[in-house]
């Protein structure tokens, strides 16, 4: 018994030696980990758009990596794709900039002809079935006169046109260095290849066991899910509105479809654009063409929110369309442009902790 007590009492110093000193790395762990991301925070934005595009296009990289000429060349394979996606994604911008620099005269020109003798109220407004007179009342008294005179044009110093300029050049130098070390990031994160996956797939079994290991592979599934939805549904709405500008003669067709694209992967956004159009159409008289892109681009936009995107996002997560909705849009709100993707995956995470919530509990 003496003896026996005596190991007790020397075994427990040890124990509670090696107690805090877990607990000590741990808190250590958790200091570093805090300190680096605050050191990177700036460029933590490029990193969560790099792991969205990764995981999106990680079944395609895989099967890319499988091919014999690029078994052992992971360098180049990691060069190729992302030099892809940054032609994906400056091409469109580039013919946007151009386009429009080259229009800057004629809008220049129009812009200084509103400011001297206003808008014209347009003919289509006198053959409306209702409201015609109240509504040509009110443009002449806004808009057909002079703006030049209007107290929104006078608040336009030139000291606040150059503090807006200032502001806007420095969003879009900070956007172009953001996708830069993005594009970066991901060149990395697939010059890793399938050796990143099997290590962060060993991590969160190792932190979390195998149910982490399973919902790490929900979630990415889930943003998969959605970028699908999103991209691949917002190009269809896209080319098929782009076509119906090209056949009613709306100018730039090819342009407006690439925007109604953009506009397409934010839900209920591409209205925006084809509803525009269709004001442009009926301004130049051309009514029964502007009936046509509105009512066929209501009906693609509905097909596409209503049956198309929700099976492509929920479908392979299994989430409800109402939490399809509350994921897309709250994370948005919540989180950026960025958030369109990372609120489905935690949608995914909520309702799986509730099944396995509701499952316990029945056991």
């Amino acid at each position: 018994m003496p003896i026996h007590s005596r190991n007790e009492t020397s075994t427990d110093p040890n124990d509670r030696k090696h107690r805090l000193q877990r607990v000590a790395s741990a808190s250590l762990y958790a200091v570093l980990m805090l300190v680096a991301l605050y050191t990177a925070r700036t460029f933590i934005p490029a990193v969560v758009w790099a792991v969205v595009i990764a995981i999106a296009l990680w079944p395609a990289f895989r099967w890319l990596e499988r091919r014999p000429f690029f078994h052992t060349r992971n360098t180049l394979l990691a060069f190729l794709l992302t030099a892809a996606l940054a032609l994906l994604f400056v091409v469109p911008f580039a013919v946007g900039a151009a386009q429009t620099i080259s229009e800057a005269h004629d809008m220049i020109r129009w812009f200084h002809g509103v400011l001297e003798n206003g808008v014209p109220v347009p003919s289509f407004i006198d053959q409306l079935p209702m409201g015609s007179q109240q509504i040509a009342h009110w443009w002449q008294d806004n808009l057909a006169k002079p703006l030049e005179s209007s107290p929104a044009v006078k608040n336009l110093h030139s000291a606040t046109v150059v503090a807006m300029t200032r502001h806007f050049g420095g969003r879009v130098v900070h956007g172009f260095i953001i996708f830069g070390f993005m594009l970066m990031t991901l060149f990395f994160m697939f010059q890793a290849g399938s050796k990143l996956g099997a290590q962060l797939l060993a991590g969160s079994q190792r932190a979390f066991g195998s149910d982490g290991a399973a919902l790490v592979r929900r979630m990415a599934d889930s943003v998969r899910s959605t970028v699908v939805g999103l991209v691949v549904v917002g190009l269809g709405e896209g080319a098929l509105l782009g076509i119906a500008y090209a056949v009613t003669g709306v100018p730039h067709a090819t342009l407006l479809g690439m925007l109604t694209a953009v506009a397409a992967m934010l839900p209920f956004c591409a209205p925006i654009v084809f509803l525009g159009s269709a004001l442009w159409l009926a301004a130049q008289g051309s009514m029964i063409a502007a009936a046509c892109v509105a009512v066929f681009g209501l009906i693609v936009v509905f097909v596409s929110e209503h049956f198309v995107r929700p099976v492509l996002i929920g479908g392979s997560t299994r989430l409800p369309f109402l939490l399809v909705l509350f994921g897309i849009l709250g994370g948005a709100e919540t989180f950026g442009l960025i958030g369109l993707f990372i609120g489905p995956a935690l949608m995914t995470v909520l309702v799986v902790l509730w099944t396995d919530w509701v499952r316990t509990s029945r056991n």
